[in-house]
């Protein structure tokens, strides 16, 4: 996710950013000395405060939930929306972290080799929770069953996000393959010049990695005790030419950054007829853009010629942060905001969140209309999206360092002073180097 969105639930069974058992092990480093041991999973006498930094609209709603009917265990939580991993960062550093934080799947493996979790195993409650959420979710919150650093939250299948009111002003056929959007984006620039088909933000590379996923372009492997670098490969490259043609045709929009008041307001003077997103972004829009109720609809997203591949952008965990003193109170709260049926109706309707959890696959409002968008039952589009995700997809164990590459390189393709092809071939040089410089074993990879 965008670090100022939240992330949302996948509604299948296995959905995209699984990781296998054994990549996960390979980017776990040996259990720092500070983490939880088996005496440490304790009820606290008395009352007990917890800190809960997230980046989820509504959360202090449901947060307020909970602190009403446990008055023993009581959470305070704070948004951290407008720079995430910066505030976090800070915070560990100066030995200040919050109990539990909003960790984005893609940062885990990352933010593990700096040693910023706990492993809370030793809570019986935790391991048990196990059977509660969506496989591929769990391994990657267990770093293949290493030990317990986390609870899945929510999860991000993609699908278009369609204005398709202007779609039948020009009459033009909403796009079913990504050459039939390229083709749109001419027809509604001609029918309108001020009319774009999207917006290409370079300084969203969660966005960016979404796309490549879709078309299997797979940025990390493991094989020979070593990791297998391939962020640079046919796949990925194809996808940057894709955009880099429709940038120099000046067909979409790159003056815009998302989820900011000049993106809303584009879409709010019709100048911008799709929007690619996440499950979590119906909600977005929503709240944003109310006077356009009734003006969009979702369908899947284009696909690569036949095949019928999905993408998956965002998702994010609850982690358990180096520290923290009350674990098990810490499990409590985590295993009740990511699995209790009410707690996810309410995330699912304040904040947008698609659960990660089992439960929340059944919740009444996954399988209604929603007003907004024409009573449509728009989760099932997202329900088949996850179904249609590369599951074996892994992130890298230096992911941060890799998207800083990756949008640096995208900025000068936008500005003219580049191509998009070279984001993608220094994103492999910075995921090497950073390995390297950690003594992490990579190599390029095939």
């Amino acid at each position: 996710m965008s670090n100022t969105v939240m992330r949302i639930r996948l509604a299948g069974a296995v959905v995209a950013g699984a990781v296998s058992v054994a990549l996960l092990a390979a980017c776990s480093s040996p259990a720092p000395s500070g983490e939880a041991s088996a005496a440490s999973c304790q009820p606290a006498q008395g009352k007990v405060t917890l800190q809960y930094w997230n980046t989820v609209p509504g959360m202090d709603q449901v947060v307020a939930l909970w602190n009403k009917k446990n008055p023993n265990i009581q959470v305070e939580t704070k948004n951290i929306a407008n720079d995430q991993y910066g505030t976090l960062g800070n915070a560990l550093k100066a030995g200040k972290a919050p109990e539990l934080a909003q960790i984005g799947y893609d940062q885990l493996p990352s933010m593990r080799t700096q040693d910023a979790f706990v492993d809370v195993s030793a809570c019986a409650d935790a391991v048990a929770a196990k059977s509660k959420f969506v496989p591929w979710t769990w391994s990657q919150t267990s770093f293949g069953d290493t030990g317990v650093f986390a609870f899945p939250q929510d999860t991000g299948p993609m699908a278009l996000f369609v204005r398709k009111d202007l779609f039948e002003k020009h009459k033009i056929e909403i796009p079913k393959t990504w050459d039939e959007y390229a083709a749109d984006a001419q027809k509604l620039r001609d029918a309108d010049p001020d009319l774009s088909i999207t917006f290409f933000d370079p300084n969203n590379a969660e966005f960016f990695n979404g796309l490549l996923w879709q078309n299997n372009a797979r940025m990390y492997g493991y094989s020979g005790d070593k990791w297998q670098v391939t962020v640079d490969s046919e796949q990925s490259r194809q996808v940057a030419d894709y955009w880099q043609k429709l940038i120099d045709a000046k067909l979409v929009r790159t003056d815009l950054a998302h989820a900011t008041p000049p993106m809303y307001a584009a879409y709010e003077k019709n100048q911008v007829a799709t929007y690619i997103g996440a499950a979590w972004g119906y909600s977005m829009l929503r709240d944003n853009l109310p006077d356009q109720a009734g003006k969009w609809t979702i369908v899947p997203l284009p696909t690569w010629g036949t095949s019928a591949a999905s993408g998956d952008w965002g998702g994010s965990t609850v982690a358990f942060m180096k520290g923290n003193p009350h674990l098990y109170e810490s499990v409590k709260f985590n295993t009740w905001l990511n699995t209790d049926p009410e707690a996810l109706a309410l995330e699912n309707k304040l904040g947008g969140l698609y659960p990660a959890a089992t439960a929340g696959l059944a919740l009444p409002a996954l399988s209604e209309g929603v007003p907004y968008y024409g009573n449509e039952k728009i989760f099932d589009v997202f329900a088949e999206s996850s179904k249609n995700i590369d599951t074996s997809f892994a992130w890298g164990p230096t992911q941060k360092t890799v998207n800083l590459a990756l949008q640096d390189a995208m900025a000068k393709a936008v500005s003219g002073s580049g191509k998009l092809t070279d984001a993608i071939s220094a994103a492999q040089a910075a995921a090497l180097k950073s390995m390297q410089d950690q003594a992490i074993p990579a190599a390029a990879g095939n």
